[in-house]
């Protein structure tokens, strides 16, 4: 199976060893997605909900350059840097997802990159 590289500019691109996204026959995986900025390349979402919303918005955007969208997400894996937060965080991701209910992981971290208080990855479909 084939295996080729996502790559857009509307988020932010790694500035480390690892891709936005790679595709592998019709699926589409892609990286974390930290509350970066894709114009400063710096952190300036600040609180949960803010950086979330930053933070989904990156994957948006990753999803989109693959050729798929947010509704062919079949699976997502959110790192929250704490628990207590959930209930805000969850507000932002259902908006985000507009009833679009694809299969989820949350699991509360020691710390992530930049100190951010949220992460997400996902798989989606490609056809």
């Amino acid at each position: 199976m084939p295996l080729s590289t996502v790559l857009t500019e509307n988020a932010p691109i790694p500035n480390a060893p690892y891709s936005q996204a790679m595709k592998a026959g019709n699926l589409v995986f892609v990286s974390g997605c930290v509350p970066m900025d894709k114009e400063t390349m710096t952190i300036k979402a600040q609180g949960i909900e803010a950086q979330a919303l930053q933070a989904l918005t990156n994957l948006k955007a990753i999803v989109e350059g693959s050729g798929s969208s947010l509704d062919k997400i079949v699976k997502t894996t959110v790192f929250i840097k704490n628990m207590d937060e959930f209930a805000k965080m969850n507000v932002v991701y259902a908006d985000f997802f507009n009833g679009h209910k694809p299969a989820r992981s949350c699991v509360e971290v020691a710390r992530l990159p930049l100190d951010v208080l949220f992460e997400i990855e996902c798989v989606a479909i490609l056809e």
